[in-house]
C-alpha cells in the first residue's frame, strides 16, 4: 500500500503560503529579523518571526479576537487550511489530524504570569486555557472542520516528522481515509530564555554547516501535509516511501559525536523504502547551526554515504529553527523540492567544518531531476527522525 502527499500548507517567517515561502527562498530573502517585533521579551536576538500580529492573524482567518487563540494555533490553522484546500479534501470522510507542538499556548501563558506573580488574584484565565499542547490540535479541528481521529505529538524538534510517521501508520491500518500531519510553534520568551541558558543562540544570523557557526536562531511557523492511500488519491505530489525514528540515547540535549541517532534514522528510513544511499538525490538536513548538531549530522552523513554524500542544505537560515514545527515545515519544503526539482541554498555558508569537509548547496537551483529526497529532523533527548519522499 503506497502513501502519497496530496496537499501542502506552510507558514513561516518568510510569509504565509507555500508559494510565498518558495518565492522568498528563490530571491535569497531570509525571514530572520535582528530582534523580535511582536514577541514581548527583553532578549534582543535574531529570530525568524512572521510579520503579523495575533490580531492580524485572527482577522486573516476570520476568527473573532474574542476567541483569544494562541499564536501557535493561529499559525497552524493557516497552514492546515491551505493544505486541505490544496488537496481538495472531502471533510465528510474519515479525516484525521496528527499535530505536533513544543511551545503550544506558552505565548499566552506568559502574559498571565506577568500579573499573577505580582498578585495571586490577578491574571486573565483566558490566557492559560490554551496552554496544553492538545489545545492547539483541538483548535485546528474546530476551525478547519476535521472530525476524525486526532492526537498530539511533542518530541522536541523531531515532532513534525514523527507526526508524518504516525499519520502514515493510520492510513496503512485503515483507521482514517485521509490524514493531516505536521506541526506548529510560535516564538515565546520561555523558549528564548531556555535556549539562551543552553548558550546556543547565535547573536548574528545563523550559519548552518559553516566552520564559524555559533548557534541557532529560533523561529516560528507551521507546516502540514495531507496524505492519502495512493489507490484512493486523484492527484499527488509524491510518495512517502519510507521513514524511521531512532534515538542515540546519548544526552538530554546534545547529539552523540558519531551521530548515532541521525545515522540510524537515515539508514533505516531508506531501508524501509527499499532504497540504498546511492538513490538519494538531495537531503534537507536538520542543520541548526549549533556546534554539536552540525558536526554530528556531518559525521552521520559520512558514515552512511562515505565519499558520495548527495546534495544537501539546511533551510533554517531562512526560517529560523521552528522547533516542533521544523519537521512539518521542512517536510513541505522537501516535497516541493522533489515535485519541482529544487535544491535550496544553505544561506550564510562560507567555509566547511573540519575534519568533515562537507560543502552544502549554496545557490537556488530549479529544474533538477530529483527522484528521492530525505528530510531530517533531530531533536533533544536524542530523538531523531528521517522521512524519505520519492516520485
Amino acid at each position: 500500500m503506497g502513501i502519497v502527499v496530496t496537499g501542502v500548507g506552510l507558514v513561516s517567517a518568510l510569509g504565509v503560503g507555500v508559494e510565498q515561502n518558495l518565492a522568498s527562498i528563490r530571491q535569497g530573502v531570509s525571514g530572520i529579523k535582528s530582534k523580535p517585533e511582536y514577541l514581548r521579551t527583553t532578549n534582543e536576538v535574531p529570530v525568524g518571526e512572521l510579520s503579523m500580529s495575533n490580531e492580524e492573524l485572527h482577522q486573516r482567518l476570520s476568527i473573532s479576537p474574542g476567541e483569544h487563540l494562541s499564536r501557535t494555533a493561529l499559525l497552524a490553522i493557516l497552514a492546515v487550511r491551505e493544505a486541505l484546500e490544496d488537496a481538495q479534501v472531502d471533510l465528510t470522510r474519515r479525516v484525521g489530524l496528527i499535530s505536533s507542538t513544543s511551545v503550544a499556548g506558552m505565548d499566552l501563558t506568559e502574559h498571565f504570569f506577568e500579573d499573577f506573580i505580582e498578585d495571586e488574584s490577578a491574571g486573565r484565565l483566558r490566557d492559560v486555557r490554551m496552554h496544553d499542547c492538545a489545545a492547539t490540535t483541538q483548535a485546528i479541528m474546530r476551525y478547519c472542520g476535521i472530525k476524525g481521529y486526532s492526537t498530539t505529538i511533542s518530541t522536541a524538534c523531531s515532532s513534525g516528522a514523527n507526526a508524518v510517521i504516525m499519520g502514515a501508520k493510520l492510513l496503512k491500518h485503515g483507521i482514517v481515509d485521509c490524514v493531516v500531519v505536521g506541526g506548529s510553534d510560535a516564538l515565546s520568551a520561555f523558549t528564548l530564555n531556555g535556549f539562551k541558558s543552553l548558550m546556543i543562540l547565535d547573536q548574528s544570523p545563523c550559519r548552518p554547516f559553516d566552520a564559524t557557526r555559533a548557534g541557532l536562531n529560533l523561529g516560528e511557523g507551521a507546516g502540514y501535509l495531507v496524505m492519502q492511500r495512493e489507490e484512493e488519491a486523484m492527484k499527488w505530489y509524491c510518495r512517502l516511501a519510507g521513514s524511521a525514528n531512532r534515538n542515540d540515547a546519548y544526552h538530554q540535549t546534545a547529539s552523540s559525536v558519531e551521530g548515532d541517532g541521525a545515522y540510524l534514522a537515515m539508514a533505516e528510513a531508506l531501508a524501509s523504502a527499499g532504497l540504498s544511499p546511492e538513490d538519494v538525490d538531495y537531503i534537507n538536513v536538520h542543520g541548526t547551526g549549533t556546534m554539536n548538531n552540525d558536526a554530528a549530522e556531518s559525521a552521520a552523513m559520512l558514515r552512511l554515504f562515505a565519499d558520495a554524500v548527495p546534495a544537501f542544505s539546511s533551510t533554517k537560515a531562512f526560517t529560523g529553527h521552528t522547533l516542533a514545527a521544523a519537521g512539518g515545515v521542512e517536510a513541505v519544503l522537501s516535497v516541493m523540492a522533489l515535485h519541482r526539482g529544487i535544491l535550496y541554498p544553505n544561506m550564510n555558508f562560507r567555509e566547511p567544518i573540519e575534519p568533515y569537509g562537507l560543502v552544502p548547496v549554496v545557490e537556488f537551483t530549479q529544474g533538477r531531476d530529483l527522484r528521492c529526497v530525505v528530510s531530517n529532523s533531530f531533536g533533544f533527548g536524542g530523538n531523531c527522525s528521517s522521512l524519505v519522499f520519492t516520485r
